[in-house]
């Protein structure tokens, strides 16, 4: 049986370099463990090979997650990237276990269970200690996708990035809470709020419907405790059908993505970040092959020009 291959690595690196091309400040990769839809590289090995086929774009981990990992080497392994390509690591701390795979979930954690709160800010504090001990250091950026997140993040004065394409319901109250209780801090002086948005831009509104099907398929086998699906093609996608019930579980997903031709996807942006209070916006675009997500970059830095361009996701 040949090995699993996901779609997701096809094209990263001309992702990565395109971004870069046109303006874009920075591209994240995600920790996920097998995950049959996914990039399933741990952040660190991928975020090293990408800094090192691109000349300025930051690089950062969105995020990799602390209690998979001893402290100590996540703090070595940023510092090395730092080290190595100065000025341009994020280090982008998360909680959750990054797959849906118990077996994977145990085998990360030699067995032990899920990690409360009180061992995940330990386990924070501690990366962030080593990590200043260095002399080049990687930017700290704490995500989050709750309240309790957000508390989090302003206590420890660290930029924040939300990931509102998995809670856009929390957004309002999370930024909120955040920018209220934010503590300055060696990492950051003031408040700082990236949004992580889901967004398909396409020629047609028909086409960016057509290209996010796949992804509808995927949240849905998550939301109806199905677990992860592999990512269908597009015509592959489009032979599945939704029932009524199927599109009221996607409708609040729906609603908050950026989807549709570029001057949409652009105004859509913008009311999302100004309604949030968000400084930078990362654009999650999960579409199946390469060649659309670089063509989905590229509507949207056609409409929004360099100037506004902040973030890309990988």
């Amino acid at each position: 049986m040949p090995p699993r291959r996901s779609p997701a690595r096809s094209g990263s690196v001309r992702l990565a370099q395109r971004a870069e091309q046109l303006g874009f400040q920075r591209i994240w990769y995600a920790e996920h463990h097998s995950a049959p839809f996914l990039l399933d590289f741990p952040p660190a090995v991928v975020m090293a090979h990408m800094a090192a086929v691109t000349s300025s774009i930051r690089v950062g981990s969105g995020g990799v997650l602390a209690p998979n990992h001893v402290p100590l080497s996540l703090a070595e392994q940023f510092g090395a990237l730092a080290a190595f390509h100065p000025g341009r690591i994020d280090l982008g701390i998360g909680r959750g276990p990054g797959t849906m795979d118990e077996r994977a979930a145990l085998a990360l954690r030699r067995g032990a269970p899920t990690a409360g709160d009180e061992e995940y800010g330990e386990d924070v504090a501690a990366v962030l200690g080593l990590v200043g001990e260095r002399q080049e250091v990687p930017e700290p950026w704490l995500l989050a996708s709750s309240t309790a997140g957000a508390a989090r993040a302003a206590e420890l004065g660290l930029p924040m990035a939300f990931a509102y394409h998995i809670k856009p319901e929390n957004a309002l109250e999370a930024v909120e809470r955040y920018r209220d209780r934010f503590k300055p801090s060696r990492w950051s002086d003031t408040p700082r709020v990236l949004l992580s948005v889901e967004t398909v831009c396409a020629e047609t509104e028909a086409e960016a419907a057509r290209l996010s099907r796949p992804v509808d398929i995927v949240r849905l086998g998550l939301l109806s405790g199905r677990g992860e699906q592999p990512l269908l093609g597009p015509e592959a996608a489009a032979r599945s059908a939704f029932t009524e019930e199927e599109r009221e579980m996607l409708e609040n997903h729906s609603r908050a993505r950026a989807q549709g031709t570029s001057e949409q996807v652009a105004r859509h942006l913008a009311e999302t970040g100004s309604r949030v209070g968000a400084d930078e916006l990362m654009l999650f675009t999960p579409v199946y092959d390469a060649t659309s997500r670089i063509r989905c970059i590229e509507r949207i830095a056609g409409v929004a020009g360099r100037s506004a361009l902040r973030s890309s996701a990988g």
